[in-house]
């Protein structure tokens, strides 16, 4: 697939843009939009989550594509901010997906439900 992306490099982009959201942890909301998620956390956050979801969902729908990916960049952002809220490190999510790798989807979730 000439625009396979590795998911190392993938990790990577994430890692970096994680990090940036948790250094704006600190800094004025008047000088930051993600400062000022991090400000009325954990509610804010959750809600721009659950909105950036919905408009995927719209733009999948559609079969926009264009606004598909720009939407799913922004819901990438707001669940790594919910992340830097909830002090989840990306490496523990990797970690899980990793440990999920090879198993049916319909396994994992059975196992999830005992």
């Amino acid at each position: 697939m000439a625009n396979q992306i590795n998911k190392v490099d993938l990790r990577h982009s994430l890692d970096r843009l994680y990090d940036v959201i948790a250094s704006r942890k600190d800094e004025s909301p008047e000088d930051s939009y993600t400062a000022q998620l991090f400000a009325n956390a954990p509610a804010n956050p959750a809600r721009k989550l659950c909105e950036e979801a919905t408009e995927v969902l719209i733009e999948a729908l559609n079969h926009n594509k264009v606004k598909l990916t720009a939407e799913s960049a922004d819901l990438l952002y707001h669940l790594l901010v919910v992340w830097a809220v909830a002090d989840i490190d990306p490496q523990d999510v990797w970690q899980e997906l990793d440990r999920r790798q090879g198993t049916s989807g319909l396994v994992e979730k059975q196992s999830r439900q005992l």
